[in-house]
C-alpha cells in the first residue's frame, strides 16, 4: 500500500441533506480505485458526532452500510470530543474528499477545520464555499459581475414577509426557499399569495433566512465546472433537465425518485448557446473563487433575442452517486466516474501545494 494515496471521504452531517450525502458518499466509495487509494471512511451522524470506520474494499458499500457506522459504546458522543479524536485519527490522511451537502459541512465550516488542521481537501476554500452556499450572496456577486440572476426577495426573520410593492415587482409564480439549503429541501412554489405564508413556515424549517425569488419561465440546463491539477478550468457538456408530467418543478421527490425526470445529455441548444452557458459557468467559478469542481444551474428563457441566460444556483458539491447530474455530465464527456474521482483529489493535492507556498 506504500503507493497508495491516503483518502478519508467525508459523509453525513447535521443538514437535511445528511441522506443525500450518504448516497453521494456510497457513489464515491465504489467507484474509488483501491489499486491507488487507501480510504478511511468518517461519517458525521446527525447529531454532529464524527464516526471514523473501515473501508470495504469488496465494494460492497451502500447507504444502509454507511448508516451503520455509528459510536461504539466507549467512543466520545459529544461532537468537539469526537472531532478531536477523528482529526487525530487523520494524520496520515493526504487528502480529504467532504462528500457534504448543505449546512455544517458545504458551507465553509469543515473547509475551515481542515484549513487548521492542515489537512488538504477537494473543492472550494472557506470564502468560496460559505458564499455560495448562502444565495443572497451568490447573487450579489455575480450581479455585480454582470452575471444575471433572477429577481428576489430575502427575509431574514420570522416577522418579515413580502410587500404589496415587492409582490407587484415579483409578479407569480414565485419559488420560496431557504437560503442556505439545497437539494430542494424546503423549496415551494406559490402560485397564489394565500399560500406564502405556508411556504415560508416550510423553508423556516431549514433555516431562518429565505428567499422569495420570481419565477423563470424556461429550460432548466446545467453545466459541470471541473478544475484540473495545472489550475486549467473545463467545462462539460450542457445538460438539460426534463422533469415528469406529474412534478411541479425539479424538486426533491424528482430528484431522488422515480419522479420520470430525465437528463439530456448533451442538451439540444444551439453552439452558440451552448458556448455561452459554459463561458458564464466559468465566468461564476472564477467570480466566486471556486476550486475543484462547481455545477452551474441555469434557466434559458425564451426572448426576442433567443435564449437569455440566467443563473439559478450554484453547487460547489454536487451530487456524487452514479446518477447524479455531475458524474453523468463528465462520462458523456468521455470522463468516467474513477478518472472524475481521480482528477479532484489530484487537483486537491496541488492547489494545497500552491496554497502552502509563502508569499515572495
Amino acid at each position: 500500500m506504500a503507493s497508495t494515496v491516503r483518502i478519508a471521504v467525508l459523509f453525513g452531517g447535521r443538514s437535511t441533506e445528511h441522506d443525500v450525502s450518504c448516497r453521494s458518499a456510497a457513489g464515491v466509495l465504489q467507484h474509488l480505485d483501491r489499486t491507488k487509494y487507501e480510504v478511511v471512511p468518517v461519517r458525521i451522524t446527525a447529531d454532529g458526532v464524527w464516526v471514523v470506520g473501515t473501508d470495504r474494499r469488496d465494494g460492497v458499500i451502500d447507504v444502509a452500510a454507511l448508516l451503520a457506522m455509528t459510536p461504539q459504546p466507549d467512543a466520545a458522543l459529544r461532537p468537539v470530543d469526537s472531532i478531536f479524536t477523528a482529526v487525530a485519527a487523520l494524520r496520515d490522511v493526504e487528502v480529504v474528499l467532504p462528500v457534504l451537502h448543505g449546512p455544517y459541512g458545504e458551507d465553509g465550516t469543515v473547509q475551515g477545520l481542515l484549513e487548521l488542521a492542515g489537512i488538504p481537501y477537494v473543492g472550494c476554500g472557506v470564502l468560496a464555499s460559505a458564499t455560495s452556499m448562502d444565495k443572497e450572496f451568490t447573487k450579489k456577486i455575480l450581479a455585480a459581475e454582470g452575471i444575471a440572476v433572477a429577481d428576489g426577495v430575502v427575509l431574514h426573520s420570522e416577522q418579515e414577509t413580502v410587500s404589496a410593492a415587492e409582490r407587484e415587482r415579483l409578479g407569480l409564480p414565485v419559488f420560496v426557499k431557504p437560503a442556505r439549503g439545497g437539494s430542494s429541501i424546503g423549496v415551494s412554489r406559490v402560485d397564489d399569495w394565500a399560500e406564502l405564508e405556508a411556504a415560508l413556515a416550510v423553508a423556516r424549517a431549514s433555516d431562518s433566512k429565505v428567499l422569495v425569488e420570481a419565477a423563470v419561465p424556461g429550460r432548466e440546463v446545467d453545466i459541470a465546472v471541473l478544475q484540473h491539477p495545472d489550475g486549467t478550468v473545463a467545462t462539460g457538456p450542457a445538460l438539460e433537465i426534463k422533469i415528469g408530467s406529474g412534478e411541479r418543478f425539479f424538486d426533491y421527490d424528482a430528484k431522488y425518485s422515480d419522479g420520470g425526470t430525465t437528463f439530456v445529455i448533451p442538451a439540444d441548444l444551439p453552439p452558440v448557446t451552448a458556448g455561452l452557458l459554459a463561458d458564464i459557468a466559468v465566468r461564476t467559478f472564477r467570480a466566486l473563487g471556486c476550486a475543484g469542481l462547481l455545477r452551474v444551474d441555469f434557466f434559458l428563457p425564451e426572448s426576442a433575442e433567443g435564449l437569455t441566460p440566467t443563473v439559478n444556483e450554484v453547487n460547489t458539491m454536487p451530487g456524487l452517486t452514479a446518477m447524479s447530474q455531475f458524474p453523468q455530465i463528465w462520462q458523456v464527456a468521455g470522463l468516467e466516474y474513477p478518472e472524475l474521482l481521480d482528477t479532484l483529489i489530484s487537483t486537491a493535492l496541488a492547489t494545497s501545494a500552491r496554497r502552502s507556498v509563502a508569499p515572495a
